[in-house]
């Protein structure tokens, strides 16, 4: 599938993943990039940094409305759904405001898609939607399953979804609030030094995106296979970096241990058991499928951030450098 002439809708396009997804689209030749968010703010700002471009539309509403998602599709081919309450802690706070953005506006993204006769869209999931133990992660499991029960009903419709990460410069990334704290000469707060978790770069996420709107033909979940960090070694690597970069004395630099957020997992999972049974293995990533397929079984298992030999921390140095966030 080529995006070469294609009409793109984004919703929360103006995210650190949107955005990074808009550039990667604008060298695919596609004939409209409309983006869709709710903050005028951001929007107005990537208007600005994007003004050479005569293919990029701005369109300001919210994926609660179904008027406004509706308008919004006309004429468009595919759908990125990137829109979404993310923050652990503000769902446990505000349940119900992260079922209206997270379930109600995946339903209404997809009823609007079915009306404006959309050929395709990818929901962007989350790890945390595996045996979700907080309002996030069963959000995006509700999210999910509006995916596959629409795969069950749709003639025309494809719809398929991704599972990420923690996806390293995003919104809400810890490493700004390690460095941020290495630079006030605040002790680094950890939730729990022995915790684990998949991470990857934006370029990975966009990457995964790409592919997996090509590849999906209905009702698929694709996980990209990532890299497992211990959020100990991963503080440790910042705390080096930042302090030879800024000549701060490393030993004032001190980790406190906080405990873990409420509804917060010490490690995560991006599949589990009985989807690995219908799991397939594309190389850098698996796609889970009811459908029969061509590729051999993935035969992994539950895919937990829980192993033994997590990545070394030079191998966490070579990945945060290929995501701009610590210098080379």
């Amino acid at each position: 599938m080529s995006y070469t002439g294609k009409k793109i809708l984004i919703t929360g396009g103006t995210g650190a993943i949107g955005q990074c997804l808009v550039h990667n689209l604008l060298r695919e030749e596609t004939e409209l990039i409309r983006i869709y968010s709710r903050d005028e703010y951001k929007q107005y700002m990537q208007q600005d940094a994007l003004s050479k471009y005569d293919n990029i539309q701005f369109v300001i509403g919210d994926v609660r409305d179904y008027a406004s998602l509706y308008s919004a599709m006309e004429g468009i081919d595919y759908v990125f759904h990137l829109a979404a309450m993310k923050h652990v802690p503000a769902c446990e706070s505000y349940p119900y405001e992260a079922v209206q953005t997270n379930v109600k506006g995946t339903y209404h993204v997809i009823q609007a898609a079915k009306a404006q006769q959309v050929k395709k869209v990818l929901l962007s999931s989350s790890d945390k939607a595996v045996l979700p133990t907080n309002t996030y992660g069963a959000t995006k499991l509700m999210a999910e399953r509006i995916i596959q029960a629409t795969e069950k009903d749709s003639n025309d419709l494809v719809v398929s979804a991704v599972r990420f990460g923690n996806v390293i410069g995003s919104r809400g990334s810890v490493i700004p609030l390690f460095q941020r704290q290495i630079l006030k000469r605040q002790a680094i707060t950890v939730t729990d030094l022995k915790m684990t978790r998949f991470m990857m770069t934006k370029d990975q996420a966009v990457s995964l995106m790409m592919k997996a709107m090509n590849r999906s033909i209905g009702g698929e979940i694709f996980v990209l296979k990532m890299p497992v960090i211990q959020l100990k070694d991963l503080a440790e690597v910042v705390i080096d970096s930042t302090c030879k970069r800024n000549k701060i004395n490393q030993d004032n630099i001190k980790i406190e241990e906080i405990g873990l957020r409420p509804g917060e997992k010490r490690y995560e999972e991006l599949m589990t058991y009985d989807e690995s049974l219908k799991a397939y293995d594309l190389g850098d990533m698996y796609m889970i499928s009811n459908r029969m397929q061509d590729w051999p079984n993935a035969e992994v298992g539950t895919y937990s951030s829980n192993i033994p030999t997590p990545n070394t921390k030079e191998e966490i140095v070579k990945l945060l450098q290929s995501a701009q966030v610590l210098e080379g």
